[in-house]
């Protein structure tokens, strides 16, 4: 642990703490216009000062570009420092008492860097950058607590100065297909996929760590406490035995009693053109692409080409492949069809005097 005196370092320090302060603020602070751009700048901000701080306490100025002739480079008259990248590969891949942060820690603030370089250019609306980021903003912040304790101890901790920020259990419907649209807005889809990319390219260890992304689990307590307890409690994955491990794994989202469930890839998910190869092989019956469009508006479990509400769809049947934007189909929705066929009469003579009507998935599925 290094312990600081007054002098440049503290001051750098001091400089570091306040910004990240200054950004949870920002964040926490709904009604704040350019809420999460600004939280992110001045993250960055936090994070490159901490680097600053350390190595004005341990190597000096050398944390600043030189001309070839020895000399200072000045931006403005000021000595310019190393920027955020720069002091990350620096702090690696010095010999020093502490250790090298993790693939993920670095992964994330790389991953920040990048957001940073779009965000200055750009204007987005704040809840749709919500929707892409939160999980990485959570690590970015914890991360950045953690690294703070690490080099220069506890009486720099922030977490007794932050407290949570009371938020809505759920999105109103209005809001959320708001910026759901938004993600498909063509001002959206730079930084859309700029994120799909570099998430793609993590590995899968990366990709999981908390360090990366804070994926968060919210339950609500509703059974019989000592009213001595907390009003939030955090359970250490560490200490999970396998079988609490599977059982947090397995769930997504839990309100109350309903379980939803939101596909997370495209795996076992199917086209219209092998939905109905899949039925052919199994019932013989050859569906048009026409007579598969018929049914799935009769059960309605998607909605039309022309809507705004691109993902109000029925999961378990059907899910709106972004990227792609277009519709893909479970085997649970094969089953529905090959059921309709082989245990509800419906064939090539009746399937279209069948889709006149609308259907409940509910009727049909067994």
């Amino acid at each position: 642990m290094i312990s600081l005196r007054q002098g440049k370092a503290k001051t750098i320090l001091e400089s570091s703490v306040n910004s990240a302060l200054t950004a949870v603020e920002t964040y926490n602070r709904p009604r704040t216009q350019f809420r999460i751009e600004n939280y992110i700048i001045l993250m960055i901000i936090a994070w490159t000062k901490l680097f600053h701080a350390y190595f004005q306490s341990e190597i000096g100025e050398r944390y600043f570009y030189k001309e070839k002739n020895g000399r200072y480079k000045k931006v403005d008259g000021e000595k310019k420092a190393w920027e955020l990248a720069e002091c990350i590969k620096e702090y690696q891949k010095m010999t020093k008492a502490y250790p090298n942060l993790s693939e993920a820690v670095v992964a994330n603030l790389h991953f920040f860097i990048g957001i940073r370089n779009k965000i200055e250019h750009r204007y987005w609306e704040s809840s749709s950058l919500d929707i892409l980021l939160f999980g990485e903003c959570q690590a970015l912040l914890f991360n950045y607590e953690n690294f703070l304790v690490q080099l220069f101890g506890e009486d720099y901790s922030i977490n007794t100065c932050l407290a949570y920020a009371l938020q809505f259990s759920h999105l109103r419907a209005k809001e959320q297909l708001k910026a759901q649209r938004d993600l498909l807005s063509k001002d959206m889809q730079d930084i859309k996929k700029y994120v799909d990319k570099y998430k793609t390219d993590l590995s899968q260890e990366i990709f999981d760590s908390q360090e990366f992304s804070i994926k968060l689990l919210q339950i609500p307590k509703i059974s019989n406490t000592n009213r001595n307890d907390l009003a939030v409690e955090f359970v250490n994955w560490n200490n999970l035995n396998e079988e609490d491990r599977e059982n947090y794994q397995r769930i997504t989202t839990i309100i109350k009693d309903k379980l939803v469930v939101q596909r997370v890839s495209n795996a076992n998910l199917l086209k219209p053109g092998d939905v109905i190869k899949s039925v052919e092989e199994q019932t013989g019956m050859r569906l048009s692409l026409h007579e598969h469009t018929c049914l799935w508006k009769s059960f309605r479990v998607r909605p039309l080409a022309n809507s705004e509400s691109k993902f109000d769809t029925m999961s378990k049947y059907c899910i709106y492949d972004e990227p792609h934007n277009d519709y893909l189909y479970s085997d649970e929705w094969v089953q529905l069809i090959i059921n309709l066929i082989q245990n509800h009469g419906v064939s090539k003579d009746t399937i279209r005097s069948f889709c006149a009507e609308t259907h409940l998935t509910s009727e049909y599925s067994t």
